[in-house]
């Protein structure tokens, strides 16, 4: 279980919607105004990649309006998949706490990253072990 400063975790199921972008100037800006401009909240959002291709990662509520808003955009979502997200407390320690939780269940994480409103994105393979570590309900 969380400790009592962690509120309820996870209240909403998020999607972590994955684009395959140019690595140029306005790639972020152009994914962000098609989803915005659909009036889907950005609630947090990671970019991973040097080369000539980047992978965007953003963290929305309503994953349907977003992946619509990119296709009229001319931008495609490569993968989605449901993450874990937990609310926070803003202190030293939490993000090693909650990580060595996950680890002592065995739980493999392949993707963790920090949202809006203090809140840690956590993903795996297997969601219901992560869920488990972290004393989340599904």
């Amino acid at each position: 279980m969380l400790d009592s400063d962690c509120q309820d975790p996870a209240r909403v199921v998020a999607a972590d919607l994955i684009v395959d972008v140019a690595n140029t100037p306005g790639a972020l800006a152009e994914v962000a105004a098609a989803i915005s401009d659909a009036g889907v909240n950005i609630a947090a959002a990671t970019c991973i990649g040097s080369g000539d291709r980047a992978e965007l990662h953003i963290l929305v509520p309503h994953a349907g309006a977003a992946r619509h808003a990119l296709a009229i955009s001319h931008l495609a979502v490569s993968r989605e998949r449901e993450v874990v997200v937990v609310d926070v407390p803003d202190r030293p320690g939490v993000l090693a706490d909650l990580t060595r939780r996950v680890a002592r269940a065995g739980v493999d994480l392949d993707l963790v990253y920090v949202a809006t409103r203090n809140r840690i994105v956590f993903g795996a393979a297997d969601l219901e072990a992560l869920r488990a570590a972290l004393g989340v309900a599904a």
